[in-house]
């Protein structure tokens, strides 16, 4: 099965078996971490190609997740799948509201204050206590070459976000510490 990558999205991967019956354990990544369980046509990354996977039973189990996949009775088998990544495409997520966003939406994402400095782009996000966290990396044209953590908080911090224009404005400035 030929995919572009750029249309999957990873929402978990598979961790250690569970049991003897070819259960495993499934590392989710999305909030909260069950929601995984609501996609049971996934894409598994095996053996550097994505391919159909089907979850056919899981469960919440204690603190984590438990799941099982067709065709993957035997624990031999199954321990195999270890470190596996899963994926949906882009189309299998629900729409959100028009100022709500996915992280995948603000990776990549050019970082602008309000006076238009360039301070990088959105290498990733932190998930801390209090807010998520922006990583801006400095790229070539970006102001100068420090990583900046800029805390996402919209209308305080974050002014604009912008899909069309892969755009996000903040009312930050360059000297800023954290």
């Amino acid at each position: 099965m030929s995919l572009d990558p750029q249309s999957l999205v990873t929402i978990g991967r598979i961790g250690r078996l569970y049991g003897i019956k070819g259960w495993v354990k499934l590392i989710s990544y999305t909030d909260p971490q069950d929601n995984i369980l609501d996609y049971t046509h996934l894409l598994a990354c095996i053996g550097g190609e994505w391919k159909p996977f089907e979850m056919d039973d899981c469960k919440v189990h204690g603190k984590g997740l438990i799941a099982h996949f067709a065709g993957y009775d035997d624990p031999d088998e199954s321990k195999l799948l270890a470190g596996v990544e899963l994926a949906v495409t882009r189309d299998q997520l629900p729409a959100l509201d028009p100022d709500d966003f996915y992280w995948h939406e603000l990776i990549g994402m050019r970082v602008e204050t309000l006076a238009g400095q360039w301070l990088g782009n959105v290498a990733k996000l932190l998930e801390t206590g209090a807010n998520d966290v922006l990583v801006v990396q400095p790229c070539k044209g970006s102001l100068d070459g420090r990583e900046r953590l800029i805390p996402y908080l919209p209308q305080r911090v974050v002014q604009q976000v912008s899909r069309e224009e892969k755009r996000i404005v903040v009312d930050w400035e360059p000297e800023y510490l954290a």
